[in-house]
């Protein structure tokens, strides 16, 4: 990509609006624009990160067997009233009417629409286990939207539905959510920490929080020490190994680790003093076992072994992308910008063309671009006539991993200079060199 022929409006100035890290680095970069209050656009560098992080939330979700469909974001009000949360559920649900005075509502959650369509089609435990999940836009009109899409109205999220025979079932397809969730925010670049919690409006009696710790954190968050040594499960975890997922479940729940509506000051003070972690922290993800608790009112029934019909054991398993995405810039910044993982960069490179029009700039510039690009590295190309410090500025701003500077003097030469946005290390090689290294 051109930067001359892309849309990324970089703001000079810090947005007043802004009350966090991320919020700031968001609106300068040109990631976000804010439509009204908690609602925003999501320009073009910011989309590219968006779509990155989904990437890797459908393929570790893919990889615990769960199976992608996409409900509506409008729902019946008629299925909330069934379940009971209808009356509940409070001001934060968008109430709507159609045409013909049909009471609809814009989805905060899908455990209703979701349970019926379980039951329309699944009548047998020969069909269990199962784990549908989507990745839709949800609404929920917060008293108090702030930090620019960390706590927005309208928002996407990754949300997955389990329904088991049995409650021992069930546990297991919660341990591969919870699984799953450590190899996700892993490979996005996170260290998060399975935390007890409370199950809040949706109901239910076996849940955690996934959190990451950040001085901007919504709340205060308590744990043992230990979780910063623990094994991410690998790549070839077997999912269907009961055990062995008990065994990671059990691992990462030995020690204490609690948010402030579930903590417990005695046993936290129970451990050593310099074993104790004490901060704000942010939630990216939320997983709940609720039981039978919509299987119940709403008839989602399937014969069992025994010829009888049973009530299935559900659990609804969210992670927030938009969320995610200041959650990762509030980890990985410095005082010039972002700094992005690899696994979610809008682009991998950046080729800053020191003097375009420069015929040996604009050769080299041109030839790694397009030997990169069929490599099939993102590459941004900044062939802007922008000056030094600008073009210096806007990389830094934009956190691409790598930068590859060429100017007029290392040109000459046949040379780049190679820099890493998080260490800042920079190398001088050849134009050669550098590709080799970048395309691998």
């Amino acid at each position: 990509m051109r930067l001359s022929r892309y849309f990324m409006p970089i703001l000079k100035e810090n947005p007043k609006e802004a009350e966090i890290v991320s919020h700031r680095l968001m609106l300068r970069a040109g990631m976000i624009r804010q439509q009204s209050q908690g609602i925003y656009s999501w320009l073009p560098l910011g989309k590219r990160v968006l779509d990155k992080v989904n990437r890797i939330i459908r393929e570790e979700q893919d990889r615990s067997g769960a199976i992608e469909l996409l409900m509506p974001t409008l729902q019946s009000a008629e299925l909330w009233q069934e379940s009971g949360r209808y009356d509940d559920y409070g001001k934060e649900m968008l109430r709507i009417k159609d045409r013909q005075e049909r009471p609809l509502l814009y989805g905060p959650t899908n455990e209703e629409m979701i349970t019926d369509i379980f039951r329309s089609y699944i009548k047998s435990y020969k069909n269990l286990p199962l784990n549908l999940y989507h990745i839709q836009l949800k609404f929920r009109d917060e008293i108090r939207p702030r930090f620019g899409t960390m706590r927005s109205r309208e928002f996407l999220m990754k949300d997955a539905y389990s329904f088991d025979l049995t409650q021992q079932d069930a546990i297991h397809s919660y341990n591969k959510m919870f699984v799953a969730y450590l190899r996700t925010f892993a490979r996005l670049g996170l260290r998060a920490i399975p935390m007890r919690a409370d199950t809040g409006p949706i109901g239910g009696n076996h849940s955690h929080e996934f959190i990451i710790l950040a001085e901007t954190g919504e709340s205060e968050v308590f744990s043992h020490k230990d979780f910063v040594n623990f094994e991410i499960p690998s790549e070839d975890t077997n999912f269907d190994d009961v055990a062995g997922l008990q065994a990671i479940f059990d691992k990462w729940t030995s020690v204490y680790a609690a948010t402030s509506e579930m903590h417990d000051a005695a046993a936290f003070d129970a451990i050593p003093e310099s074993d104790r972690l004490s901060a704000r922290g942010i939630e990216v993800g939320h997983i709940f076992y609720f039981g039978t608790k919509y299987s119940e009112p709403m008839g989602a029934k399937v014969q069992g072994p025994d010829g009888k019909e049973h009530p299935v054991h559900m659990g609804s398993y969210g992670i927030g992308p938009t969320r995610l995405v200041p959650a990762i810039i509030e980890a990985s910044h410095d005082e010039n910008g972002i700094i992005w993982p690899a696994s979610v960069a809008p682009f991998d490179v950046v080729v800053i063309n020191m003097k375009p029009g420069d015929e040996t700039c604009d050769r080299l510039s041109e030839n790694l671009y397009a030997g990169l690009g069929k490599a099939g590295k993102d590459v941004l190309y900044d062939d802007t006539d922008d000056r030094a410090g600008t073009k210096f500025a806007t990389a830094d701003l934009i956190g691409v991993p790598v930068q590859v500077i060429i100017g007029p003097r290392s040109a000459a030469n046949g040379e780049v200079e190679v820099k890493d946005r998080k260490t800042g290390a920079r190398e001088v090689m050849t134009l050669e060199a550098a590709m080799n290294r970048l395309a691998g």
